[in-house]
């Protein structure tokens, strides 16, 4: 079987080509550029230089979030369009869970961050269970003191992962004695363990709905804005 992953959900870009027994090909772009310019290309390119097309593919892996509301539709629609385009099956997984998964042989808690500006940030909790991976705690945005506290109360040794570390990892050394820190260049969403999560999916039969949705977790801007105008209105009357 052989996968196409995307992930679009930060200012990285990043695809993948997998099949049962190994990566093929993977691009990855950390550049500010307009996911909308460089996906196609970067998907056209990646198959040409693994000889393949469309037709070879056998179903689709996409990251629902959290993240970019605007990456995670240019994802997600580009995903999906191939999907219904082939007839063939997609999956979609938290950017979060392809964070951990690149450090799952951790023998401890393993606490992705994903900056969700001021002092909070986009997290999960996962952790290696009797050789089985699986997550402690569901997404979710916290605070990061609040986060610091969860923790604190799990005692355990901790890998931080993601580009809230950018912002945030100072603090976190100050403040969190068992922190440890994943290497730069696993602190960002790889598509090809996005694809390895998904491909075990996809050989088991499970493949989402076409009208899935981003996994969010706070509501976009402008909803924001016009929520915050109408309590004013409200108030003014």
């Amino acid at each position: 079987m052989i996968v196409l992953s995307v992930d679009s959900s930060s200012r990285v870009a990043t695809i993948a080509l997998l099949n049962d027994d190994n990566l093929l090909g993977e691009y990855i772009l950390n550049d500010k550029r307009e996911h909308s310019v460089i996906l196609m290309p970067m998907i056209q390119n990646l198959l040409k230089d693994c000889n393949l097309t469309v037709d070879d593919i056998d179903g689709y892996v996409v990251s629902k979030g959290p993240g970019s509301f605007t990456g995670l539709r240019i994802g997600m629609a580009t995903i999906k369009g191939m999907s219904l385009g082939s007839n063939k099956p997609y999956v979609s997984i938290s950017s979060l869970e392809a964070l951990a998964y690149s450090i799952s042989p951790f023998n401890g808690i393993i606490c992705p961050v994903m900056d969700a500006l001021r002092e909070n940030v986009y997290t999960a909790l996962f952790k290696n269970e009797n050789n089985k991976f699986e997550k402690i705690l569901d997404y979710t945005p916290l605070d990061l003191d609040d986060l610091l506290d969860i923790l604190k109360e799990k005692d355990e040794e901790v890998m931080f992962t993601g580009d809230g570390l950018t912002k945030h990892k100072d603090y976190i050394k100050e403040n969190f004695p068992k922190a440890h820190f994943a290497p730069t260049h696993l602190s960002i969403v790889h598509a090809s363990a996005l694809g390895e999560l998904g491909l075990n999916l996809l050989k088991d039969g499970i493949f989402d709905d076409p009208n899935s949705a981003p996994i969010y977790l706070k509501k976009p801007q402008a909803e924001r804005e016009l929520e915050r105008r109408m309590k004013m209105d409200e108030c003014k009357s």
